[in-house]
């Protein structure tokens, strides 16, 4: 028997790399193969790329429901009875409390159909407003502005492959040896090709090691930095004065700001020697082309988006930004970080890209539901704010594809909200510290067992495609939500317009996103079956010809296919004039400075071998050998003064909390920081420090920086 090979992507991070499956002899699991025709790994993977299919085994994922016993433990269940349960948590609490009495959380995992479908669910079943999901927690700081400085926000404006053709790279705040290790060859390509890299990060990481200048700042301090770059490059007159004439806006109160942060003064903030700012503007300056690229350090503080738009000041004013080979960029995180936002499980976002708030936009997608534009709510809470919530205004959660015991800020207190709640559903793959806190725990399909698409950190929407079947007692979150409908949604048969089938469910978010930012109308399964993906804005043709056959799609039909928009701005920017826009900012203060009492900074991050919450990497024996558990990583300096030795339990203790975990000790860290990732729960769990402090503009917590004490662990 010929053995079938399925062509398709990693389920871990952004740049869904491209694999070939095999089914294995007994057809439970898969083998992976290398795919050297994806243009975005070119056949590389990372261990976790690798090691995928160890997840699918029924040893260490969910197979059967699980419902809440009287005595209150979970114990397997049919699936008639965990959705009745689930009706009736829901509902009982939408019939009490109203309906924003129940909350939706969904993941930055999720593929375009589940994230759209949640969203549409949340909306129009439930009626609810609060919905956010965890990918506010990965990129929302960068993707706000991008929003107001060019009026569209997709991760990277370009692909990849352009990165090693530019002649300078300031990665900020990014590790991507670590976090998404196929993606390292593009800036290793880049020292080849004569061109230089300067990484910004407060620790010495594998990427800082790569780079031709490292500069590591205190943790929070990224905006004064980037304020002292621009104001030398004002000062040394290398500002390019025609592309600021002709393609933006808002310079002079922009510069004004910039000169208030002279060299030596950011100096003193940031702990960046005033050489190495003026060694970086001359290597950023000299070159032609040229990009700056942000990621989580950046991103992740209270002052976020304040911090990504000096940066992108930075770009702009040197003549970066929609130019060949040159620009801002973020490095997305999540796997579907960027389709995840796009289309609706976010709270103040509809599909498209709109913003919830539009009346024109509220018109489009309710038209296409067929709602009326007035049942629908309003922007709710951010994800964090959601969280907080939990127990108090909102009495039942549903939640899909999300860890947060693990992965949010101050994650004690969120335990004990989630604790709190009347009702908790969570649709997982595996038994997370989740949902092992659930009223009802429902088993879902995994990416080698179902159809798909996801947006990767270019803007590239891909198909992944199913290679096995799943377990027999698992399903998909499309048919929990279709389910689900039908038991929630009154007259009217809602379960007619949220199908299972996740064709069906694209062809309709095709039609929801047709003339918004995040344009997929142009786009089908057959095209990406055929492709290497399609970047978005992708529309459908002006006057597409009408289909013999409603079902076949319009480019079968003889009408003209967009061919997608692989590079954004080249012509103009996505403001109302073309212009992209200066934003004024100045540097402030992290939420939480050191003091007396907790005098260090803690800053946290992740490895190679585990992944965000590590509820799927730590059930992998070689990832679990490679990354054992968590570690305080301090430097030298720091271990005398509290007596440490390598691998000495070390405790670090917040305002919010107190975590332990063994002395990493390096002098590839600051004197004044130390560092932890956060991939772990129990007494390890370094979100139990981090302080939720939200920035204004896009919500997001300010995991990246926060006063500590560390203490000696004695037996």
């Amino acid at each position: 028997m010929r053995e079938t090979v399925t062509s398709t992507h990693c389920p871990y991070c952004a740049l869904q790399c491209g694999m070939n499956l095999t089914p294995a002899a007994d057809g439970r699991s898969v083998e992976v193969s290398e795919r050297a025709d994806f243009p975005v790994n070119r056949g590389a993977l990372c261990g976790k790329g690798r090691t995928a299919p160890a997840v699918l085994s029924s040893a260490v994922r969910l197979t059967s429901p699980l419902v809440r016993s009287a005595a209150g433990t979970l114990e397997p269940a049919s699936w008639e009875e965990a959705l009745d349960r689930i009706a009736q948590g829901i509902g009982g609490a939408r019939a009490e409390h109203g309906a924003d009495a129940v909350g939706v959380f969904g993941g930055g995992g999720l593929t375009n159909e589940k994230a759209y479908a949640l969203g549409k669910f949340a909306r129009v079943v439930l009626g609810t407003s609060q919905i956010d999901y965890n990918g506010r927690f990965c990129m929302s700081s960068a993707a706000a502005a991008g929003g107001r400085a060019f009026g569209l926000d997709r991760g990277l404006p370009f692909p990849l492959e352009d990165i090693p053709r530019t002649g300078c790279v300031i990665l900020v705040g990014s590790n991507p040896a670590e976090t998404m290790p196929p993606a390292l060859r593009y800036f290793t390509e880049l020292k080849e090709n004569g061109g230089t890299l300067i990484v910004v990060d407060p620790r010495r990481t594998r990427t800082a090691e790569q780079a031709d200048l490292h500069l590591a700042p205190r943790p929070g301090t990224d905006l004064a930095l980037a304020l002292g770059l621009l104001h030398l490059v004002v000062a040394e007159g290398l500002t390019d004065e025609e592309y600021i004439r002709e393609r933006t806006a808002g310079w002079e109160d922009t510069r004004a700001a910039a000169m208030a942060h002279w060299p030596e003064y950011v100096e003193r903030i940031t702990g960046v020697p005033v050489p190495q700012l003026r060694k970086a503007v001359r290597l950023f300056c000299e070159p032609e082309h040229a990009m700056v690229l942000t990621a989580r350090g950046p991103e992740q503080q209270a002052k976020g988006t304040d911090t990504v738009s000096a940066w992108i000041n930075l770009a702009l004013a040197t003549g970066r930004p929609g130019r060949p080979l040159s620009g801002y960029g973020c490095l997305t995180g999540q796997g579907n970080g960027q389709g995840g936002r796009e289309h609706g499980q976010k709270a103040d976002q509809l599909p498209g890209y709109r913003k919830l708030t539009d009346p024109a936009a509220r018109a489009h997608v309710a038209q296409v539901w067929g709602v009326d534009p007035d049942s629908l709510p309003g922007p709710g809470r951010s994800a964090y704010e959601l969280l907080d919530a939990l127990g108090t205004d909102i009495r039942a959660l549903l939640l899909m594809g999300s860890n947060p015991v693990v992965s949010a800020p101050r994650a004690a207190h969120v335990e004990e909200r989630i604790r709190s709640l009347d009702f908790l559903a969570v649709c997982d793959v595996v038994l997370s510290e989740t949902a092992e806190l659930a009223d009802v725990v429902l088993p879902v399909t995994q990416w080698a067992e179902e159809t798909g698409t996801t947006t990767s950190l270019e803007g590239r929407v891909l198909l992944r495609r199913r290679a096995i079947s799943p377990p027999a007692g698992v399903r998909s979150d499309l048919e929990v939500l279709h389910e689900l409908a039908a038991r929630l949604g009154g007259e009217g048969s809602p379960e007619k317009r949220f199908p299972a089938d996740p064709e069906e469910v694209f062809e309709e978010l095709r039609r929801a996103s047709a003339g918004g930012p995040a344009d997929y109308s142009g786009i089908t399964y057959r095209r990406l079956a055929e492709e290497n993906g399609v970047f978005w804005p992708c529309p459908s043709p002006a006057e597409p010809a009408e289909p013999a056959d409603p079902s076949e799609p319009a480019e079968a039909a003889g009408a003209a296919v967009h061919p997608g928009t692989p590079r954004l701005f080249l012509d103009r920017f996505a403001t109302e004039d073309g212009r992209a826009r200066f934003v004024p900012v100045s540097h402030r203060a992290v939420a939480e400075e050191p003091d007396e009492e907790y005098p260090v900074l803690l800053t946290t991050g992740r490895v190679v071998a585990q992944y965000q919450s590590g509820a799927q990497t730590r059930r992998v024996d070689e990832l679990n050998a490679a990354a054992p558990g968590p570690f305080v990583e301090l430097h030298p300096r720091l271990a005398q003064r509290l007596g440490a030795a390598e691998g000495d339990p070390v405790a670090v203790v917040s305002r919010r909390g107190r975590a332990v975990a063994p002395a990493r000790i390096t002098t590839a860290i600051r004197p004044d920081t130390v560092f932890m990732p956060f991939h772990w729960a129990g007494e390890g769990r370094a979100n139990t420090l981090t302080n939720p402090a939200l920035d204004p503009t896009s919500r997001m917590p300010e995991f990246k920086a926060c006063a500590v004490r560390l203490e000696a662990v004695r037996p």
